[in-house]
């Protein structure tokens, strides 16, 4: 069953930020997007990059995308055929969106997955005593 999709917006306080996030909500397309940026990508392409994602859910997030039009899919008339995607240019204004995600990322994730400086062991620092 597919999802229903901008199904309403009635503008009160917020509405333009459900707009944002209803367009990029979906764990893969800010990854796509964001690999989208450095340029024009074949289906296993990405498919590399998001390498945790099925073939299936990239596919639907590719074809969500290009309904929204996030993205430009170009198929050439060859066999087999070859199929292409890129940033449309509504997609590309979402390049400075990225990349401060991509910054506060950088600045709050450590390796193991959490952020930065939310030990538990540094709230309390009588604990080790």
């Amino acid at each position: 069953m597919a999802k229903v999709r901008h199904s309403r917006f009635d503008c009160a306080p917020g509405c333009s930020v459900e707009a944002a996030i209803g367009l990029i909500d979906g764990k893969w397309k800010s990854i796509i997007m964001w690999h989208l940026l450095s340029g024009t990508l074949r289906f296993n392409e990405i498919r590399r990059h998001a390498s945790n994602c099925t073939p299936r859910m990239l596919a639907r997030q590719l074809r969500e995308m290009e309904e929204d039009g996030l993205i430009i899919r170009k198929v050439y008339a060859e066999v087999p055929p070859r199929v292409e995607y890129s940033l449309s240019d509504l997609g590309r204004t979402m390049e400075p969106i990225l990349r401060a995600l991509k910054d506060w990322g950088d600045a709050n994730i450590g390796l193991s997955g959490k952020p930065k400086g939310h030990d538990p062991r540094e709230a309390d620092p009588l604990r080790n005593i």
